[in-house]
């Protein structure tokens, strides 16, 4: 079940029966759990901690409270399973024939992409940012590259690295920093890259979530050599014909059937083979 990003009232009513109901609440920190039920009242229920560190030997106990009678499985904030401890613990469950059900709460990288103002098809949560510089880097100018909404989760000694590492791939970029959000020192920042480095409080403090909008399509022809040079990166990587004119149609809004015809040439000049015709 998942618990308030910060504000305690944000928890379900649901929610407040099985925390009533239960006969064992696994918390991935039982002094977070034990305010949440203090704050609604609930009292004297037993706790058990359950972290990445400790889920192999809490697992078999955990399971057996489980069989016959109701755990409530809670995190620090927001949805077990998500980029939090649990979904190991649902697998065991379902491996070991106990039933599961999930109850509907808060989500940060959800209510993070709603404020945000991006556009949603398609959005794609990649959970907490790699911690090495150069994966970083590649999961940022990827998800440029897609054409996609994209949210993450970062850490606050990494998110000025982030923002710096964005500023230097894509300047123009739009993104939205939620900053503790529901809480009394909530941050929404909305701009590129640059101004959220400027606005963001320092020293970082906090759970942050990062979306990074869609790059906007270049309406501007650009010239043969260029379209050339993108043809090669992209027969180089791999693609197919189609392939590669359908991403190049999307990132230089042109027409994809004059792109397959360019791709085509361009792969039977490299090939030495003239191009097929229908």
């Amino acid at each position: 079940m998942p618990t308030p990003l910060g504000n305690l009232r944000d928890i379900t009513l649901r929610a407040l029966d099985v925390l009533r109901d239960c006969v064992l609440v696994v918390a991935e920190d039982t002094r977070v759990a034990r305010r949440l039920l203090a704050a609604h009242g609930i009292t004297g229920k037993p706790l058990l901690s359950y972290r990445e560190q400790n889920a192999a030997q809490a697992t078999p106990s955990i399971l057996a409270r489980a069989r016959d009678a109701l755990v409530a499985v809670t995190t620090d904030a927001g949805m077990p399973g998500l980029s939090d401890p649990g979904r190991e613990l649902l697998v065991a469950a379902r491996a070991a024939g106990v039933a599961v059900e999930v109850l509907p709460g808060p989500v940060a990288f959800a209510c993070a992409a709603a404020l945000s103002g991006f556009p949603l098809e398609g959005l794609v949560f990649g959970g907490f940012l790699p911690r090495a510089r150069g994966e970083r880097a590649d999961a940022l100018q990827s998800a440029l590259g897609a054409g996609a909404t994209h949210a993450w989760y970062e850490s606050p000694q990494r998110i000025v690295a982030t923002l710096e590492t964005l500023a230097a791939l894509d300047p123009a970029a739009t993104v939205f920093v939620a900053r503790e959000m529901t809480k009394l020192h909530e941050q929404q920042i909305l701009g590129t890259p640059q101004e959220a480095l400027a606005a963001l409080e320092r020293p970082v403090r906090g759970e942050i979530t990062l979306v990074l909008g869609p790059r906007a399509a270049s309406k501007s022809r650009r010239s043969s050599e260029d379209v050339e040079t993108a043809i090669d990166a992209a027969l180089d990587a791999g693609l197919s014909v189609a392939a590669a004119a359908k991403m190049l149609a999307r990132e230089r809004d042109e027409h994809r059937t004059e792109l397959y015809a360019l791709v085509a040439a361009r792969k039977s000049a490299r090939s030495g083979k003239p191009p097929r015709t229908s």
